[in-house]
């Protein structure tokens, strides 16, 4: 990313973060057990450690990149940020109007039609009437799904849906926007399209977290990158140079396939 001005004001910050929850599953049972409990299996519970002790800084203005595997805590730590899951220790404040694009389409009702998502979405994220009227048509056209807008969004595409909640979540004028695999879904011209409005809110001072396992998106856009792996914090810097540490450490040459998906 280009140098650009970034405030020495703290938008995130997280401090001495743990999160840690039980999640049950069904162990197989062998041929023996099956017979004794009539085929059913045993349920388990155990306890994930998601986040442990992270701590970072996050400036207003700037875009920081998270990379790691898959489970290592990533898109953990953005619902902790976003606040949709508690911390277990720790403290993590954020200053500013947030949104959160974390899967896309969630918090959508399926059985409602794009334009009242649409409606309900800014509505919840502290618009007005007036200032939906103001920006429904933007949103409508950048979605760029037709007469779709008034369907339910049951009938919706994968592709579609995303491209509907990526559109109200970059429309809301967000302080911090926090996105989660965002470009991912979606063709190539609503991928240039996305990418140049996340510019866009960059250049205008909004903060942005941002996952994506595509490598080289994480190097042009971020202005620092922080690597998880199994919940710590491995490494925060130049995007490039943690992204050259991370494959580094997974063994994996940087061709055009791992820096595009990875």
């Amino acid at each position: 990313m280009a140098d650009r001005e970034i405030s020495g004001e703290i938008a995130i910050s997280v401090q001495e973060l743990d999160v840690t929850y039980r999640t049950t599953f069904e162990k197989r049972p062998t041929l023996k057990q099956a017979v004794v409990r009539l085929g059913r299996g045993k349920r388990s519970v155990k306890t994930v450690e998601a986040l442990k002790d992270v701590t970072f800084d996050v400036s207003r203005g700037s875009v920081l990149g998270i990379v790691g595997h898959n489970g290592a805590g990533k898109s953990t730590l953005m619902r902790a940020i976003a606040g949709i899951v508690p911390p277990t220790r720790g403290r993590i404040e954020v200053v500013g109007r947030t949104s959160t694009l974390l899967s896309l389409g969630v918090g959508f009702n399926r059985s409602l039609t794009g334009r009242e998502n649409v409606i309900l979405g800014g509505l919840a994220a502290g618009l007005t009437k007036d200032e939906l009227e103001d920006r429904y048509e933007l949103i409508a056209e950048f979605a760029d799904i037709g007469d779709f807008i008034d369907a339910p969004m049951s009938t919706y595409s994968s592709g579609m849906g995303a491209r509907l909640a990526f559109s109200v979540a970059v429309h809301l004028d967000p302080d911090i926007l926090l996105i989660d695999e965002a470009l991912s879904t979606g063709d190539a011209v609503f991928k240039e399209k996305a990418t140049q409005r996340m510019q866009e809110l960059v250049n205008n001072s909004s903060t942005m977290l941002l996952i994506s396992h595509a490598l080289r998106t994480i190097i042009n856009m971020s202005t620092e990158c922080i690597w998880l792996d199994h919940g710590k914090l491995m490494m925060r810097g130049n995007p490039e140079e943690v992204v050259d540490a991370y494959t580094e450490y997974v063994h994996v040459k940087k061709t055009s396939a791992t820096m595009n998906d990875m």
